[in-house]
């Protein structure tokens, strides 16, 4: 299972005007390449009448599939650029279409690889980025007498405190961080005297926001 990784927090857009054209980002999180081509054909239906719809993407933990099209541009001056920003941040599972709807002034080269890398970063700041972390859901069992002591030290502690089941014993529910599994069980353990039933449930991945 992938490491922590950075990835779009939600479907985003923005749009910015340089010497009278417009660049209109669209971002999405995609899973898979055909996600990703999916949904540069939908923008690309949505603007038909643009100058362009150039994009990027990048998919899979060490970024296997990895595409850039400038769609008409010169070689080179938009999607490449795209696709920095996207390796610049970090972010994994990432599409970004910029739309261009000429306003009649050339930009240039360098012009066209500074508009298109600023409507990206446009685009991904709309969005907003999270850091997914890989944790643990661990379990609890406990009789009752802990029931208020162990529920207090996990609210006040850095874990996150996911369910509590009250059956014929006390069930926490609590996310650890996936490097921390053998220190929350030493913690519990030793909290309890032993006396805690603590197993491992599942494993998934919790988002963050970016600060």
């Amino acid at each position: 299972m992938r490491k922590n990784y950075l990835t779009l927090k939600t479907l985003g857009n923005s749009e910015i005007i340089i010497s009278k054209s417009r660049f209109i980002a669209n971002c999405k999180r995609v899973e898979t390449e055909q996600e990703a081509l999916d949904f540069i054909q939908f923008i690309k239906k949505e603007h038909y009448s643009a100058t362009h719809n150039c994009s990027a993407y990048l998919i899979g933990e060490h970024d296997q599939i990895q595409k850039a099209n400038d769609d008409g541009e010169p070689s080179g001056t938009a999607g490449v650029p795209i696709l920095e920003v996207l390796k610049k941040q970090h972010l994994k599972d990432t599409v970004v279409v910029i739309t261009r709807y000429f306003g009649g002034i050339k930009l240039g080269a360098g012009g066209l690889v500074r508009a298109y890398g600023k409507a990206t970063t446009a685009g991904i700041d709309a969005s907003g980025v999270v850091e997914r972390r890989l944790h643990h859901l661990m379990k609890v069992t406990v009789e009752y007498i802990w029931l208020g002591k162990l529920e207090n030290e996990i609210r006040n502690s850095t874990y996150i405190l996911k369910d509590i089941n009250y059956a014929e014993c006390v069930e926490f529910y609590v996310f650890v961080p996936k490097e921390e599994e053998s220190l929350f069980t030493e913690w519990l353990t030793n909290m309890t005297n032993g006396q805690a039933i603590i197993t491992n449930e599942d494993m998934l991945f919790l988002e963050f926001d970016k600060k």
